[in-house]
């Protein structure tokens, strides 16, 4: 293993560390989504100027016709590492900023507060 990571790399681990914080009390819900990383948001999401950046979004799943049991494709929650990164001064920063973003998408999957789904959420989104 290499001692040496990039910064995507270890932007990948801060997303993979907070959905982890998250897993001790949603795992069976969290099992239901895919999380990813993407540079910057698409084209079509920053059609409004008037709108700040995202950061995040979430992309429902499909179900499966032939099965309804089973997702054809999981819901999946996409962070956008470059918008991240510019907002924060340092590496702390970015880490709670992360956490606090993937609190707020998954806590908009399944239709609750934030602070509900982590008591420690900060309110990274304000």
């Amino acid at each position: 293993m290499p001692l040496y990571r990039t910064r995507s790399q270890q932007f990948d681990d801060l997303v993979l560390d907070a959905v982890a914080r998250l897993e001790p009390r949603w795992e069976a819900e969290l099992s239901g989504v895919e999380f990813a990383v993407q540079e910057v948001p698409e084209a079509d999401e920053l059609v409004d100027d008037s709108m700040p950046l995202p950061l995040a979004r979430t992309v429902p799943g499909r179900p499966n016709p032939d099965d309804p049991a089973q997702p054809a494709a999981p819901a999946r929650i996409v962070v956008y590492r470059r918008p991240l990164m510019a907002r924060t001064e340092n590496d702390g920063e970015l880490s709670d900023l992360v956490f606090d973003v993937v609190v707020e998408e998954f806590a908009d999957f399944l239709g609750l507060d934030p602070d509900t789904v982590d008591p420690n959420y900060r309110g990274g989104l304000d």
